[in-house]
């Protein structure tokens, strides 16, 4: 009868044990995981208010300037202002005179097209263009191949006109790019082309057919990709700085890509705080889990 009731005091006493280590595994467990959730918390909501922090600092272009810096900046606004004529262009042009039949052979005729959203016949008169080869020349009627390349819609006229000289009397001609179009890309509100309409646009007229930037934009690290003499071209411009003015891609060029690059900011908020997010609501599932083990348990 002694010997039983040892057996069973001594199971009692292995259960209890057992149930001591239960708890004390889990009540460990459970400081850890507290300390856990309270760190990845800790990291969510820096994450959280990391993703507001723009400051009005970053977000202002050309914060430098002044009044004082307005002389320095127009004795060093010397760039090329007006899109230079590139291989691969199309041209419009148009030759006029007081005889017309005299100047009727150089110009090529115009052409009429169909509306394809039109159920009539309606009929829009175009010019036609003259397309500049690769060593830069276009082919004009009677006049031949004459060089273009490099040079300006007034300059391309004036070597035109010279040209016209020797066989009409007081020619005017006019010279237009079509299609020429520049590409925004990165963090605009409207990411896209932007055509050149009136021969030159400046970097802050595209960003502004763009939409502007967002706040995530960073104003001091723009990208521009340029092609020149078959040769690719990267420049980095700070727009809150007044040496933007300065640089040979403030007025850009066609074919040029325009690229806003991201701040820290859209990098936190883009990647990371969905991942945060999620370990917080696993870790704090898992901490539900031990509470009430831990709770039963007692």
């Amino acid at each position: 009868m002694e010997y039983k009731e040892v057996k069973s005091y001594s199971k009692f006493a292995y259960v209890k044990k057992k149930q001591y280590l239960c708890t004390l595994i889990c009540e460990i467990v459970y400081i850890r995981m507290n300390k856990t959730i309270k760190f990845v918390f800790f990291l969510a909501i820096a994450a959280v208010c990391a993703t507001g922090c723009v400051t009005q600092k970053k977000m202002t272009y050309l914060r430098e300037v002044n009044a004082q810096s307005a002389d320095s900046i127009n004795r060093h606004f010397t760039s090329i202002s007006e899109i230079v004529i590139k291989p691969g262009d199309e041209l419009t042009i148009l030759v006029s005179a007081l005889d017309r039949e005299a100047v009727a052979p150089y110009n090529l005729p115009a052409v009429s097209y169909n509306s394809p959203t039109s159920t009539t016949v309606q009929t829009t008169l175009m010019l036609q263009t003259y397309r500049v080869d690769e060593e830069g020349n276009i082919e004009m009627p009677v006049l031949g191949k004459i060089h273009v390349e490099g040079l300006k819609r007034d300059e391309a006229a004036e070597e035109i006109k010279k040209a016209l000289e020797k066989q009409v009397v007081k020619p005017m001609v006019q010279v237009n790019t079509i299609g020429a179009k520049v590409s925004v890309m990165g963090e605009v509100m409207r990411p896209g082309q932007v055509p050149i309409s009136n021969g030159r646009l400046t970097i802050l007229d595209a960003l502004a057919a763009a939409g502007d930037m967002t706040p995530y934009g960073r104003r001091d690290n723009v990208l521009v990709t340029r092609e020149q003499d078959g040769k690719l071209e990267f420049a980095r411009l700070n727009l809150t700085n007044q040496d933007i003015f300065a640089s040979p891609y403030y007025f850009l060029q066609q074919n040029d890509v325009v690229y806003v690059s991201p701040n820290k900011v859209r990098a936190i908020s883009s990647g990371n705080i969905g991942l945060w997010l999620s370990m917080v609501s696993t870790v704090a599932s898992a901490a539900t889990v031990i509470v009430t083990v831990v709770n039963a348990t007692k």
